[in-house]
């Protein structure tokens, strides 16, 4: 019965996995430093996802072909559809070579080669992928055979069959590495990962369902595909969404383009990896959505060439110290002059940063900010530190969007604190230790979206301790801060105490304590007095 008991609960974890293939490559020779790793398994389980989306597309053809009365085995047959295949959904035909069948069935010697081999051929089979793979990524590694097959037998386990296609599993095992292998080293390095209920909050609030979505630090791609499935969630078409995206490191660009043509979603990473402030490689285009999660504070991001920009000449050169406000103004540009929406993340210094208080009072005057939003700590693995989701807004005037009728908001800036949202727990975590619920996420999106709806009045929208709007007037008499709590009404829980009768019921808590005392005291007194001893202190 126990060994049943077993067997049952033996159930396949996609941690347990990776901690599998983590524990194989800090013991192999080889192995490389900590993002050599990553990016050796990373597109293994590219290879991986790619291969089994062929192999259900192939079933998918063949069960296609069957009920039209075809017979997909005949040599004619094969010959028309599968020898060089076209999928509707964007499925990408695999020659023999890249298959994962073939991969896992390549005897351990051969397989540096053979899966160096299936990158080459996917690279030069489709355009979109092509520089997505550094060339002799396995055989320059040359990994022990054992320890290859090994950690290939366990990526075959990660199946979109098993864990669902749902989520971001390119980036769930992205995440995985940066938290296992170097959460210290992250920041250094500019890597950052955004948690899916963060993305899922920033897509629901401003709702990227069509149109253009930039990201100009993407990372690896997460921020769309997440975005993605929301928009498929709602409308259930993601041809009506276009992504451009830029990102620094060459590896995780590699990963982005990777994910996102794995995906079937439409995008423009720009020709290279490169710094979006030294050379944006989307310069002149203008979109209607950005989601962003910028490095929090980055250092080294300003040289000399920067210092008459485009990009803020109508407002300052933003401080040298950290490129928040160069992330800001940078976004700004990119945004349809009269409608474009910008969801993104900063550290909350940026709200009352004095060194870019210039600027701050400028995007307040010009109506560019539309609401500032604290997120509750340990919302990130990469950090445990609270932070702004900001939202900025072309048209603040009103209109319709998205099939509501907005009211014009002006001069107004809507703030909200959720700080206190920390009922929900994760487990097994180092720093992200609290996450944000559906039900949360779309109370936000439903408080955003009622402020801005005809028929508010701004001058009356606020709850304590959770939101509050607020004019323009207010926000330059407290110096042009966008710090939540100088708006937000908190309230002093002290002064709610009914003092009389608070004191009553501890005068009565304590009277039985006493009492419950001398009983014990007494009890203590007869049984010494039994065994023929006395300790009443009159006697001694």
């Amino acid at each position: 019965m126990a060994k049943k008991a077993s067997k049952k609960e033996d159930v396949l974890n996609l941690e347990a996995i990776l901690f599998k293939c983590r524990d194989i490559l800090r013991q192999a020779k080889n192995s490389g430093s900590f993002f050599e790793k990553r990016d050796m398994m990373l597109t293994l389980v590219f290879l991986r996802f790619m291969g089994e989306k062929y192999e259900d597309g192939v079933a998918s053809l063949r069960q296609r072909l069957i009920e039209e009365g075809l017979n997909p085995d005949n040599e004619e047959i094969i010959k028309a559809f599968f020898d060089d295949a076209t999928f509707a959904d964007g499925t990408f035909d695999l020659p023999v070579e890249a298959r994962w069948s073939t991969i896992i069935n390549t005897a351990a010697p051969q397989l540096n080669v053979a899966l160096d081999t299936a990158l080459r051929s996917i690279g030069e089979t489709n355009p979109t992928l092509k520089g997505c793979f550094v060339e002799g990524t396995f055989t320059q590694r040359n990994l022990g055979a054992n320890d290859m097959k090994k950690i290939v037998d366990e990526v075959n386990k990660i199946s979109h069959k098993t864990f669902g296609e749902e989520k971001d599993l390119i980036g769930r095992v992205y995440e995985y590495f940066l938290k296992e292998f170097a959460v210290n080293a992250t920041k250094e390095e500019g890597e950052f990962y955004t948690p899916h209920d963060v993305v899922q909050l920033i897509a629901t609030v401003i709702e990227p369902f069509d149109g253009t979505l930039y990201d100009p630090c993407c990372g690896s791609g997460g921020m769309f595909i997440q975005s993605t499935d929301l928009v498929k969630a709602k409308q259930g078409d993601i041809s009506r969404i276009n992504v451009y995206g830029q990102e620094k490191e060459a590896a995780t660009y590699r990963l982005a383009k990777m994910n996102l043509a794995l995906r079937g979603i439409s995008h423009n990473l720009g020709s290279e990896s490169d710094s979006t402030f030294t050379n944006d490689l989307h310069k002149g285009l203008y979109f209607d959505y950005i989601m962003a999660n910028p490095p929090f504070n980055l250092k080294g991001w300003y040289n000399d060439n920067l210092k008459n920009d485009s990009r803020w000449t109508d407002y300052a050169t933003p401080p040298e110290s950290n490129a928040n406000y160069a992330w800001i103004l940078h976004m700004l540009s990119h945004l349809k002059p009269l409608s474009g929406v910008a969801g993104f993340l900063l550290a909350n210094g940026a709200l009352g940063d004095t060194d870019a208080l210039e600027i701050r009072k400028k995007l307040i005057e010009n109506d560019k900010v539309e609401a500032i939003i604290i997120l509750p700590r340990e919302l990130f693995i990469t950090t445990d530190i609270s932070v702004t989701f900001w939202i900025l807004n072309q048209n603040k005037k009103g209109g319709k969007y998205h099939g509501r009728q907005l009211r014009n908001r002006e001069h107004e800036i809507l703030f909200m604190d959720l700080r206190q949202w920390k009922e929900n727990p994760v487990k097994g975590e180092q720093k992200k230790k609290v996450r944000l619920i559906t039900e949360q996420i779309q109370r936000v999106a439903d408080i955003y979206h009622q402020w801005q709806t005809e028929g508010t009045d701004g001058n009356n929208f606020a709850v304590p301790e959770l939101y509050r709007s607020v004019g323009i007037d207010e926000i330059e008499q407290n110096n042009w801060t966008l710090v939540p709590s100088k708006y937000i009404e908190f309230i002093d829980h002290d002064l709610e105490i009914d003092y009389p009768k608070e004191m009553a019921r501890i005068q009565q808590e304590m009277k039985e304590l006493m009492q419950r005392e001398k009983e014990s005291q007494k009890m203590l007194e007869e049984a010494f007095k039994g065994i023929g001893y006395s300790i009443n202190k009159e006697k001694v």
